[in-house]
């Protein structure tokens, strides 16, 4: 299943000329993992117990940018679980200008790695694996066995991008 998130272009997300700068993309993707969590009945800082909290810092995030999102424009952003590990989970986003074209406009694809740690006031992170509760939820977000393929081939919009969704890099990130 993907989560779809819809959001507004404001005009502090973008620079002189109207257009989104690149670096507002990572806070909209951190906006949209908010709200898949909330749609899951989860929270990127769940309280675990009274000695401390379940949190999600992000360890890696990277964003390719295919083509200007604009002042007004309604964007929707779709949250994908490519993977959950161990300890970390993988979520790929779809960045698309929802303006009622057919098909929509893809502007960027972004990828983020958070991982699952345990928080106690005055004390370090500590990584710990996921709850069983949370990777059940984080789950429903993973597209069935080769619907990612063919996701990633979707929005491959330049012969660069068809030719990298057609050999995606081996192996996944799993945080030490």
């Amino acid at each position: 299943m993907t989560f779809s998130h819809q959001r507004r272009v404001e005009f502090r997300d973008t620079d002189a000329a109207g257009i989104v700068h690149f670096s507002v993309f990572f806070p909209m993707m951190e906006e949209a993992e908010h709200a898949a969590l909330r749609h899951l009945g989860l929270s990127v800082m769940r309280p675990a117990d009274v000695a401390g909290h379940l949190t999600w810092p992000r360890v890696a995030a990277h964003c390719e940018y295919l083509s200007a999102a604009r002042f007004e424009d309604l964007l929707r952003i779709d949250v994908i679980v490519e993977r959950i590990g161990v300890t970390s989970v993988n979520y790929a986003f779809h960045f698309w200008r929802d303006a009622g074209l057919m098909p929509p406009e893809c502007l960027a694809k972004g990828r983020m790695t958070a991982v699952c740690c345990h928080w106690t006031p005055g004390q370090p992170l500590k990584k710990q694996p996921i709850p069983e509760r949370e990777r059940a939820a984080l789950s429903r977000l993973m597209l069935p066995a080769g619907a990612a393929e063919r996701s990633q081939s979707a929005v491959a919009s330049t012969p660069a991008d068809r030719a990298a969704a057609e050999n995606p890099p081996t192996g996944g990130t799993e945080w030490p």
